[in-house]
């Protein structure tokens, strides 16, 4: 099958359908979202991506901090991956969008090619991180922090909500501690859709991407 991929486009209605799906996960009475990180609500969340990344053909691996990387396989896959990806944890008073849309657009894509019959050189990874927003927990940014090695795993997993319940446990009770060493995960490239980011950046003319 020969596609114009200059002529490529998602397919808007089912990226909406799949956020406005994963926003009753956690709804408020306002129209928001509270599906704090690590709560059985997060755990909805996780598995219905999940389920989704699957049925798109992706595999699901989840490191040690609860970070998840759904993968499509590429023609070379000794390339590492071109990766985008954000957050599915919210503020207590959080947004359909925040984060969420970023996770989203990144498995919008992925359907898009598969529609398509369109195979990619290198690996697609979408991420999801762990506790971003930090309303529960902190440090803020924990399960990239970690990956990234702004801070330990053992500090993380020490950290304590207000009930005196820490990372390490709540991971273990929803199911979300994997096997992988976080940040021991190739990247070619990452790069993050977010809600906030386009008028910011198109307001102080700087490019949307490169």
């Amino acid at each position: 099958m020969s596609t114009d991929i200059n002529n490529l486009r998602v397919n808007g209605q089912r990226l909406w359908d799949s956020l406005m799906e994963l926003a009753q996960i956690g709804a408020t009475p306002k129209g928001g979202v509270c599906r704090l990180t690590l709560t059985d609500l997060d755990k909805q969340g996780r598995d219905l991506v999940s389920r989704w990344a699957k049925e798109a053909g992706m595999t699901v691996t989840i490191d040690k901090i609860g970070n998840g990387f759904l993968r499509r396989p590429g023609k070379n896959n000794t390339l590492p991956p071109v990766m985008t990806g954000s957050h599915i944890d919210t503020q207590p008073t959080g947004g359909k969008f925040d984060g969420n849309y970023g996770v989203l657009a990144g498995l919008e894509v992925v359907r898009t090619l598969n529609d398509n019959h369109i195979e990619t050189e290198a690996p697609i990874e979408v991420a999801w991180w762990t506790n971003e927003e930090g309303s529960r927990f902190v440090p803020v940014m924990m399960g990239s922090g970690v990956f990234a090695k702004a801070f330990t795993l053992e500090h993380a997993y020490a950290a304590k909500d207000a009930d005196g319940k820490s990372v390490k446990e709540e991971l273990e009770r929803i199911g979300y501690i994997g096997p992988q060493e976080p940040g021991d995960h190739p990247i070619g490239t990452y790069f993050e859709t977010h809600i906030e980011q386009g008028p910011v950046l198109e307001d102080n003319k700087k490019p949307l991407a490169w």
